[in-house]
């Protein structure tokens, strides 16, 4: 593990792959951690590729400089912390390969800086233009429950209560049973005790349905956010066609708002988490959609 500051963060980060290949910028989602990589990453390496995979704020070994600094959950604050880290990194341009939170931030960051992104994957999360939230229907409402019990304030103590608790309720249900051992959620559960994690996760979901305040900082992001409709980074998305949280029904005919290259993949039994339940297709998938574009 190594670390790099930025203006607002302590950033923790794996890496790996040779020092002069493309990099690529390995984003885990929520609730997940960068070991969810670690099946990937040999073939990323294998095929000439350096990869890094941080931890988010407020996961992990990853610290805020400022105590009293806004925690702020958005794609935008992601997206910006990115950004940093490769500046901080002296990384120009680079790919991303992004997971549920991560590849929100795919998305964003393919918004806010196209000239800097080679080529972008997402796993499990289609396209939101405009960055803009829409209540569902009822079946999928039913499914992001956990988001609804969030935006009270009940709701929200429920999960400062018992974030491990929470994190392995969406664990024990968004994929087909059976993916994951003890072992593995506890390595993935040590990054939920972060001392930000509660605070950054209520905001990363409050936002999205409410007024929670957001960070001035951000606000240039959120404008080009906002301000976007079509992305013309090339892009894949690779989604599980047994995903119970965001089923493969949320992500079909998003081709117009793709202004670049679009692709999706759909991994038959296969649940929210692909990179750790399928790890070999979703690198050969990656590795081909990398070799095309960069």
């Amino acid at each position: 593990m190594d670390r790099i500051r930025t203006d607002t963060l302590d950033i923790a980060y794996t890496s790996g792959g040779p020092a002069g290949g493309l990099p690529v910028l390995l984003l885990h989602g929520w609730p997940d951690a960068p070991d969810g990589w670690a099946a990937v990453t040999p073939a990323i390496e294998a095929a000439g590729y350096r990869w890094i995979a941080p931890w988010l704020r407020g996961f992990g070994p990853t610290r805020f400089l400022d105590a009293a600094a806004p925690r702020d959950g958005s794609a935008a604050a992601l997206a910006r912390d990115a950004l940093d880290l490769a500046d901080a990194l002296g990384i120009d341009r680079f790919a991303v390969l992004g997971h549920d939170w991560g590849g929100r931030t795919a998305y964003a960051l393919s918004a806010i800086a196209p000239e800097r992104i080679a080529a972008g994957v997402v796993l499990a999360i289609g396209y939101t233009p405009h960055g803009h939230f829409v209540v569902p229907d009822f079946a999928q409402s039913a499914r992001w429950w956990y988001q609804w019990l969030m935006t009270s304030d009940a709701g929200a103590a429920k999960v400062a209560a018992d974030p491990i608790g929470f994190a392995r309720a969406q664990w024990d249900t968004w994929s087909p049973p059976g993916w994951f051992d003890e072992a593995t959620f506890a390595t993935a559960a040590e990054s939920f005790r972060n001392p930000d994690w509660v605070a950054i996760t209520l905001h990363g979901y409050r936002y999205r349905w409410g007024s929670e305040p957001l960070d001035p900082r951000y606000a240039a992001e959120r404008a080009a956010i906002a301000a976007t409709e079509r992305l013309r980074v090339p892009t894949l998305l690779i989604q599980g066609g047994d995903d119970r949280c965001d089923p493969p029904s949320e992500s079909e005919a998003q081709a117009d708002g793709f202004a670049g290259h679009y692709a999706r993949l759909v991994l038959a039994g296969v649940g929210h988490f692909p990179a750790r339940e399928a790890p070999d297709a979703v690198a050969d998938a990656t590795v081909a959609h990398l070799r095309r574009f960069c």
